[in-house]
């Protein structure tokens, strides 16, 4: 059997918007889709999700632990794909501080959607991107 654990993150600013990074469309994950912030924690992570949620924020946003507010985890969801792949997924939230600047990574770009908006389709892939 195969474990394979993640971590995201739910980030908000003072705007009530929520941070998503847009895959590039020719990601091997989810090309073109708006994701969370996040990724898979290292082998040395694993007993800390907390550590490995830090650090895939600031690879794929630049920021710093200390421009973020209330990291707390949310949720745990445990899934079966296919017969052996076990993903557990940490989620957290939190907040970014006023002012905090976005860095997009090599996985794509990253930008804000608001809060009211996250349940339009559109959102699901970004026509064109």
């Amino acid at each position: 059997m195969i474990l394979r654990s993640m971590a995201v993150a739910f980030l908000m600013n003072e705007n009530q918007e929520v941070l998503f990074l847009n895959k590039k469309d020719d990601a091997a994950f989810l090309p073109g889709y708006l994701v969370p912030v996040g990724g898979h924690i290292e082998p040395v992570e694993l007993k800390e999700p907390l550590i490995s949620c830090y650090r895939e924020i600031e690879e794929e946003t630049g920021l710093h632990k200390n421009q973020i507010e209330n990291l707390r985890l949310k949720y745990i969801i445990y899934r079966l794909k296919g017969f052996n792949d076990v993903r557990v997924q940490y989620v957290f939230f939190g907040e970014v501080l006023k002012h905090s600047a976005l860095v997009s990574s090599d996985e794509g770009k990253v930008q804000w959607v608001p809060l009211p908006d996250l349940d339009k389709n559109r959102y699901l892939r970004l026509q064109g991107s």
